[in-house]
């Protein structure tokens, strides 16, 4: 517009000189044109330009979104009908491989979108597997495409410390650690203290962690990265490190491993009722029979686990053991777990499972006077003493992995020691 009002503008002294002269001679001859002291105004048309009308938009159709929450008892016909996408469609995607393994694995407080355009046909559905996975099936001209979509979590690292005054558990949900955490917290170190009789008041735990959130909102705990704990007067430290294998595992500052092949307990939280003693009462019997194990009072329903990794010997009834799982570690060790309520899922006769794995919860069946787990550990044939006897090490860092591992132990313990003496200088 303003080239179109210049080129206009730049054409008029031509034909303004042309007209100016003719007249200028006319009015010479006639004797009118004025002396040079005067002015003439002449007025001269100039044209007019008038701007084009802007092109109008064209006004846009907002497409039909439908949102869908699986609910217990849906089926997939039920969520398709419920959004009003019919079930032709839904029999048409499965015919699709590719889409009918994610489609069909719903659960209940799945979500579910629905996508329809101005003419009601079903354009779009995009839904979740995960938290962190969601799916889009495109439909075009009754094909369909489906695209995964894999979100990132924002991640990011705490830190926590806490005195225990009465239990671990309370320390820490004074310091803010989630139940996962303080589990996490109560695994890592217990290859080294028995929770349920090494624990004093005044002990103190340190630790850097992970949280990951996604749209500001926390997911999940990540896990430990170092952690310190005394016990005692005993100062262990835990470092999360990755080899150059790509195996990750915890380690303490000089390379050993954290990891033993047996956890000391079986039970996360729990009180010893009764100890391993070859001349004790039966509670139920009223007679003298060794007590070849360890008893840990538990609420029913609390969860068991493999204190080591094993195959499962027997997963069932027992006598006056009640329901029971032996596990069987390696060729001269074996765990028996008594009086459960109930066995986990997955575990029976040939199983396989790992240390840590729950395995059943605590109940009181057989001969027991409430609910608590009986825990036994034998060697060759023989019982021990679960609370005394001596547990493997798992191995320790390759030497020539020793320097790289140091460098990284050297530097997390530093920000922990950092972090510990920032809270001290608060106090």
């Amino acid at each position: 517009m303003t080239k179109t009002l210049i080129k206009h503008v730049s054409s008029f002294p031509r034909w303004h000189a042309i007209g100016v002269a003719c007249l200028s001679a006319v009015l010479l001859v006639a004797g009118l044109w004025p002396a040079h002291s005067q002015s003439v105004v002449v007025e001269i048309p100039v044209p007019i330009i008038i701007p084009a009308a802007e092109p109008s938009e064209p006004e846009v159709v907002p497409l039909k979104q439908v949102s869908e929450e699986v609910r217990s008892g849906d089926t997939l016909s039920s969520l398709f009908e419920r959004s009003g996408a019919g079930v032709s469609v839904l029999y048409r995607m499965l015919a699709d491989d590719a889409i009918s393994k994610p489609l069909e694995r719903i659960y209940p407080g799945q979500s579910f979108e629905f996508t329809f355009n101005e003419e009601d046909r079903l354009t779009e559905i995009t839904f979740s597997e995960s938290t962190l996975v969601k799916h889009r099936i495109l439909i075009e001209d009754n094909q369909f495409g489906i695209d995964r979509i894999d979100l990132e979590p924002d991640v990011y690292t705490r830190y926590a410390e806490a005195t225990i005054d009465s239990s671990l558990y309370m320390a820490g949900k004074e310091a803010g650690l989630s139940d996962n955490m303080i589990m996490q917290l109560a695994t890592l170190f217990g290859w080294d203290i028995d929770f349920a009789l090494e624990i004093r008041s005044g002990d103190r735990f340190s630790l850097i962690y992970e949280e990951r959130y996604l749209d500001g909102e926390k997911l999940d705990d990540g896990p430990i990265l170092v952690a310190r704990f005394v016990n005692r007067g005993r100062d262990l430290t835990a470092l999360r490190y990755t080899d150059a294998s790509g195996k990750t595992d915890y380690y303490s500052p000089n390379g050993d491993s954290m990891r033993k092949a047996f956890l000391r307990n079986p039970l996360d939280v729990f009180r010893i009722s009764s100890r391993f003693n070859p001349n004790r009462r039966h509670p139920v019997l009223n007679t003298i029979r060794a007590h070849r194990g360890t008893d840990y009072a538990a609420p029913t329903g609390t969860p068991i686990r493999a204190t080591g990794d094993g195959r499962v010997v027997l997963a069932g009834p027992n006598g006056g053991y009640g329901n029971t799982v032996i596990l069987q570690h390696g060729g001269n060790m074996r765990t028996l777990y008594a009086h459960m309520s109930r066995f986990a899922n997955g575990v029976r006769n040939g199983t396989n499972v790992r240390q840590g794995q729950i395995i059943g919860y605590v109940g009181a069946t057989g001969l027991a006077t409430g609910p608590h787990l009986h825990y036994e550990f034998l060697v060759n044939g023989v019982h021990q003493n679960p609370e005394t006897v001596p547990l493997p090490t798992a191995d320790p860092l390759p030497r020539d992995q020793l320097p790289q591992f140091t460098d990284y132990a050297t530097n997390m313990i530093g920000q922990l020691e950092v972090f510990e003496a920032t809270t001290v200088a608060m106090e």
